[in-house]
């Protein structure tokens, strides 16, 4: 980084309430998003320096504020911990000089700090079932730990995020302003959806009919967002800025869409993916260890619905952004978006075939819990 930089991240460091003093600044170099700092301070104290991205966040100060007010629940249902082990447990934001959680730079930038976990470690796949098991533990506990907050507290960040027949109203749009090549190209994965869309919509039918409840939901829960300790145990959720309302399908479904699928999502060999079943068995088991309690028998019923549903919203995502001619999604080739929706259709292919096996581990696993 060069000087200009370096003192922009000191002058937005000192604008919060720590009374430390920096001594290293070193960018992280892993998220899509926003731009984050890792700060060294002469006291030994350690802080995640986040500069949020207005283009794809329009309300940063909500946002902020539904962290804010996320974590501070969740630090309360921890008494018994001392200070500094809370800080592992629950992701921290400091105020700034002025009391607000979050500091406008001269560019009008928006920027939050919170504590460095340390001694943490965080997995970008899995690859056994033990750390499916303690991330379905972790995020099990999140919503367990936030069903008591009301959740029209918080503001809707991205409306409609997990919305199918508004994503599906995306998909027609586009595919009216598509090229006649491009729809010709997908014209298999445009079959996909249209046979999958009645399926896909129910959901959003239950929750409209108020069949199942709204509660506060990470809808982020990709497992790179759960920090564990050194012997591979579930510690902290991070990355919150999406959290909201939603409902516990969303951020099951997520997880699983992205634990089960034995491949890279842009992977263009399409025998290479699948999904597979002992870690989906392994999430499963972890997330109702801590949530069965706090669910409906309705939500605990269309889970598998809820992961087959999220794998799906990201298939046609990628469809709709590949007809749209690449407008949201990085590419490094004309059809990557269109290899990416390959794959996720073809991982509802290998969920399909293997939904019996799939209903029979949920129920087994649900009669375990209620012994």
């Amino acid at each position: 980084m060069g000087l200009k930089t370096n003192e922009l991240i000191a002058s937005v460091f000192n604008a919060f309430n720590h009374n430390c003093t920096i001594t290293d600044v070193e960018e992280f170099s892993s998220g899509h998003i926003n731009d984050t700092y890792f700060i060294s301070t002469a006291e030994g104290q350690q802080f995640v320096l986040q500069r949020l991205n207005d283009e794809v966040f329009n309300n940063v100060e909500e946002l902020v504020n539904n962290k804010v007010k996320v974590s501070k629940h969740l630090a309360a249902k921890l008494p018994e911990l001392d200070v500094d082990e809370k800080y592992r447990r629950v992701l921290t934001f400091l105020p700034t000089k002025t009391g607000a959680y979050y500091y406008q730079d001269t560019s009008n930038k928006y920027w939050n700090l919170t504590y460095y976990i340390a001694k943490s470690v965080s997995f970008d796949t899995v690859t056994n079932k033990e750390i499916a098991y303690e991330g379905g533990k972790l995020f099990g506990k999140f919503i367990s730990q936030t069903s008591d907050f009301d959740s029209c507290q918080l503001v809707e960040i991205i409306p409609g995020f997990h919305d199918v027949p508004r994503r599906l109203l995306q998909f027609e749009q586009a595919k009216k302003k598509a090229s006649a090549t491009r729809l010709e190209h997908a014209a298999s994965q445009i079959e996909k959806v249209v046979t999958l869309q009645e399926e896909m919509v129910l959901l959003q039918q239950l929750k409209d009919e108020g069949k199942i409840p709204t509660r506060v939901t990470h809808n982020d829960t990709k497992i790179s967002n759960a920090l564990f300790d050194a012997n591979n145990k579930g510690l902290c959720v991070i990355d919150t800025d999406t959290v909201m309302p939603g409902i516990v399908h969303n951020d099951f479904g997520d997880a699983i869409r992205t634990i089960c699928n034995t491949a890279e999502e842009d992977q263009k060999d399409l025998s290479l993916v699948s999904f597979n079943v002992d870690y989906y068995e392994a999430y499963l088991k972890g997330f109702l260890e801590e949530l069965r309690d706090s669910l409906t028998e309705v939500e605990i019923q269309f889970l598998p619905l809820g992961a087959k549903t999220i794998i799906f919203i990201m298939g046609l995502r990628f469809l709709t952004d590949y007809l749209a001619g690449d407008v949201y999604y990085k590419t490094s080739y004309d059809e990557h978006n269109l290899d990416r929706a390959k794959n996720q259709f073809k991982l509802i292919e290998s969920f399909e075939d293997q939904y019996n096996e799939i209903l029979k581990l949920s129920k087994s696993i649900v009669k375990v819990k209620q012994l």
